[in-house]
């Protein structure tokens, strides 16, 4: 008689197979809804995502939104119609080095770049509107032309900053890294990301799964490992990124939400005051966690719209 575990590798196998072959999730009627309001442009021969709306009639007022990681612009959707009551239009990505270039390609594609842009961005697209108002302050060519900034809970300094284990790993992973993208599953997805949501404001199941299944479209949880590399870039490239904020002359806000355990209170909004005196924060209820603008959308809409109309 074979040892047991022969026998439990044995079967084991076809069931990982099946496993690995399990297709992404539909989307959603919500998701396909967003997806049905925007549109593809080509850069270098990848095709990337915005949604863009007229919005306010009478308005000249620009803003783009970056989103953060792991979710999509779908981040966006609590807050999109009323940002539609104040701004003309609203284009939306996020990148950092070579993705900041797609911005910039995408306000070029849209006929913007002769305006003045709004930036408000979240999580890993913080990181992005520092690359891109480091260009905008040395005069880059291509460079789009910022009249304000607003970060939210994104990790702006590296030593205030604490990642989840599951992104360490996987940063680091090495070979190990496409396994586990490989084998990350709903469930997973879910735990992990609802350990960053306060614990009255967590997603429904049905945002969840809208999430998740933005996440495995075109494979994206195949590329988890290589965009985490962020991680290590904000740590070599921290003088270039919070020296850019350090020496603007562009308003500067930040819209915190409190309860967030990847950039801690009181530590993260000390260090923030510190660093950055001249910028105005906005700090939400003590419940709201890392996603403000879905967690709280009135009172991050609020705490945005009282910014653009300071100034």
């Amino acid at each position: 008689m074979k040892e047991w575990w022969v026998q439990v590798g044995l079967l084991s196998v076809p069931l990982l197979a099946v496993y690995l072959h399990i297709p992404p999730p539909r989307l959603s009627p919500a998701l396909l809804s967003w997806k049905a309001s925007g549109a593809f442009f080509t850069y270098k021969h990848q095709s990337i995502f915005y949604r863009d709306s007229t919005g306010a009639v009478g308005s000249s007022d620009v803003v783009i939104l970056l989103h953060g990681f792991p979710t999509s612009s779908y981040d966006w959707s609590k807050i999109w119609e009323g940002l539609t009551q104040r701004f003309h239009r609203r284009p939306h990505h996020y990148s950092i080095f070579e993705q900041a270039s797609i911005v910039e390609r995408l306000v070029r594609h849209l006929g913007l770049h002769h305006q003045r842009i709004n930036l408000l961005s979240h999580d890993y697209g913080d990181t992005v509107a520092q690359e891109l108002l480091h260009r905008y302050e040395h005069n880059k060519t291509g460079s789009i032309l910022i009249n304000s900034l607003c970060l939210s809970n994104g990790g702006i300094f590296p030593e205030t900053y604490y990642p989840r284990f599951i992104q360490k790993v996987l940063k680091d992973g090495g070979l190990l890294s496409p396994i586990i993208t490989r084998l990350m599953n709903f469930f997973f997805f879910s735990r992990g990301l609802g350990a960053v949501f306060g614990p009255y404001t967590q997603p429904s199941q049905a945002e969840y799964w809208d999430m998740w299944t933005a996440v495995r479209t075109n494979d994206g949880n195949l590329v988890v490992d290589s965009i985490l590399q962020y991680i290590n870039q904000r740590k070599k490239h921290r003088d270039r990124w919070v020296g850019a904020l350090m020496s603007t002359s562009v308003p500067l806000h930040l819209i915190y939400g409190p309860l967030d355990p990847v950039n801690p209170h009181p530590e993260f909004l000390q260090l923030y005051k510190k660093v950055l005196p001249m910028s105005t924060v906005s700090v939400l209820d003590d419940h709201i966690s890392h996603y403000p603008q879905l967690e709280d959308p009135t009172g991050f809409l609020n705490a945005y719209l009282n910014f653009i109309n300071s100034f």
